[in-house]
């Protein structure tokens, strides 16, 4: 037996007997966090199944720097735009997400792109955004969702799909035709897979899979380079009204047709609370290995030629004097770091379908933001 083989098998043991037990388990919480991540890692390298993920096909489109980073911009001054790219461009980074918030650059009627609180046009902030991008070299992702009222009548919840479908395709059409060969890639809502994110209807699919049509043909139409992403799911094992497990949810896609609807397909891989190599597949939790059945998933439907890009990544730095719940995990400051950099490592070395990866987040500048659970991401 190799030496990597008797190590994994120690790992796994270990796991398993400390948590064979109640008090064995309490003994394991009492280890450190990384050194259980660390145990679970190796123990998951040998009992993890080998998933199909047709590694041989080259996909396209490609990027050649990976290095992404989410942020909100439009809530910020010019100075902080401009003083935040240059952190970015520092660092590495190669990709922005910003949010194009459809409910505030066509507020008040279709057709109409006027900020009447300050009397300029609704682009001026997003045009300085797009400009300082590529002043900076860097891309832009523009993630398209929420409705204004006037799209959704007799519903006041703003994270809903339009009435019209074809109302968001005017929208997007209007988006792309703007920024034609500035703005290189456009993903077409969030999380749709919550109702909470869906109008706080059941999520549904297949209506998604027809908005994802509309709204890919318009951008087509204004800008045929561009890249059109699928929305990032929210990486959930519930399957109820309020949120269905992602798996199903892009399976159900695939069945309504979207599988031409889209470039790239986009996930969200986050660790929450485990490391970046645990491998398990089914373990009672999502973890970053998900993205590995979302391939697989992929490759079952014909679409090994697409890459995926996470457009969300990350730990959650969660302070130990935080007053609130801890529902997505947390780790220090130092071990977020670490983490996040072995993330993007793996990927390059092991997943080679895989293209941007945008870390959540830079910064909000809502003053209530701190007092949120997902703050420290």
């Amino acid at each position: 037996m190799s030496l990597g083989r008797r190590v994994a098998l120690l790992g796994l043991a270990g796991v398993l007997l400390l948590l064979a037990t109640p008090a064995r388990r309490v003994a394991w919480e009492a280890i450190d966090l990384e050194t259980r991540h660390r145990m679970i890692a190796i123990g998951s390298r040998l009992v993890a199944r080998r998933v199909e993920t047709a590694d041989e096909v080259v996909v396209s489109p490609q990027v050649d720097n990976p290095i992404g980073v989410n942020v909100f911009l439009d809530q910020e001054t010019s100075e902080a735009r401009r003083r935040s790219f240059e952190m970015l461009r520092a660092a590495g980074v190669g990709w922005v997400r910003q949010q194009f918030a459809w409910k505030e650059i066509e507020r008040d009627g279709k057709g109409d792109f006027l900020d009447r609180k300050w009397n300029v046009s609704a682009w001026d902030s997003y045009d300085e955004i797009v400009n300082l991008a590529l002043a900076h070299d860097i891309q832009v992702i523009a993630r398209v969702d929420t409705s204004p009222a006037w799209a959704r009548p007799g519903n006041d919840w703003e994270q809903s799909p339009p009435a019209r479908d074809e109302d968001l395709g005017d929208f997007v059409y209007a988006l792309a035709e703007r920024y034609r060969g500035r703005v290189r890639a456009y993903q077409i809502w969030n999380e749709p897979n919550l109702a909470i994110e869906w109008g706080r209807q059941a999520p549904d699919p297949a209506g998604y899979a027809r908005l994802l049509r509309v709204a890919r043909d318009r951008i087509k139409q204004a800008d045929p380079g561009a890249i059109v992403l699928s929305a990032s799911m929210a990486p959930t094992l519930e399957e109820s009204e309020d949120a269905l497990n992602e798996l199903r949810y892009l399976q159900e896609m695939y069945d309504a047709g979207a599988g031409g609807a889209f470039d790239v397909l986009g996930i969200q891989a986050y660790g929450l609370r485990s490391g970046p190599d645990d491998r398990r597949l089914s373990s009672g939790d999502v973890n970053v290995s998900r993205a590995l059945l979302v391939r697989e998933l992929m490759v079952r439907n014909g679409d090994a030629a697409k890459p995926i890009w996470a457009t969300e990544i990350g730990w959650n730095a969660q302070p130990s004097s935080f007053p609130g719940p801890v529902p997505y995990g947390a780790v220090s400051a130092e071990l977020q770091a670490r983490y996040t950099i072995r993330a993007f490592e793996r990927a390059r070395v092991e997943w080679p379908w895989m293209g941007v990866m945008a870390v959540w987040f830079l910064k909000l500048n809502e003053p209530w933001q701190p007092a949120q659970p997902w703050h420290s991401f």
